[in-house]
């Protein structure tokens, strides 16, 4: 089937909004990366010398980007020094105010946050790409649904953790919602995993997952490179 015009406008949008994304993160990631090379100076491992003044990286962001619950850095815990943070992550806060974000990194405690075995790290190590995971149920964090948005960190070619930025989808929603309300119909913004973002009907709920073969049901991948994001729409 021929996607409408309403369609077509709403794919080039939404494809338009994440690349935005997309390159903030790579901007980040970049900036971050600059930093350890400059700051590395021949040394195998990050040190907390080689880490000074990289919280500026992820407050510049939030304060640039308002769609951004969070942004920072997690490192592969080989590229660092021992008693060196793993990660440097700044969260909004009441009143607008912007402060780091302390997680508990102590292997085997019930609140341990084991990023390197998530998707958005572990997909951006084993590819070397861009990375979207979500929405999910940030329970250590915001305790709501969340997209996270990574891009790999490369230090003289070498794989050294993502930098990256939460989205709420409560934050997401008046940013997009205008766009899927504008097709005529059921539709909604899914994942790779099939997954619902946000929907523009009750049809289509946040975190649902998205059969396949469903009748009257199409779809048009989002032109944005490596997240696997699509536009669903029924007719």
């Amino acid at each position: 089937m021929k996607p409408t015009v309403e369609v077509v406008h709403a794919a080039s949008d939404l494809s338009s909004w994440m690349s935005g994304v997309c390159t903030e993160v790579k901007k980040l990631s970049s900036d971050v990366s600059s930093l350890l090379e400059r700051n590395l100076a021949g040394k195998s491992k990050a040190g907390k010398a080689v880490l000074k003044g990289l919280d500026e990286y992820p407050r510049d962001f939030l304060t640039k980007n308002s769609y951004a619950a969070g942004a920072g850095t997690f490192f592969a815990v080989e590229t660092i020094e021992e008693g060196v943070p793993a990660l440097d992550w700044w969260a909004r806060k009441e009143h607008g105010t912007i402060g780091r974000l302390d997680l508990d990194m102590t292997p085997g405690s019930s609140r341990y946050y084991d990023y390197e075995k998530l998707p958005f790290f572990s997909t951006a190590a084993s590819t070397g790409e861009q990375s979207v995971w979500g929405p999910y149920v940030d329970f250590l964090g915001f305790e709501e649904y969340i997209l996270t948005f990574a891009a790999p960190l490369s230090v003289h070619g070498r794989f050294t953790g993502v930098a990256a930025c939460d989205i709420r989808i409560r934050d997401l929603e008046p940013l997009i919602m205008p766009t899927l309300r504008a097709i005529p119909g059921d539709a909604a913004l899914v994942n790779a995993s099939n997954r619902v973002i946000l929907g523009n009907s009750g049809l289509y709920l946040v975190g649902e997952r998205i059969k396949s073969g469903v009748p009257d049901q199409h779809r048009m991948a989002l032109d944005v490179p490596h997240l696997g994001l699509s536009l669903i729409f029924a007719v």
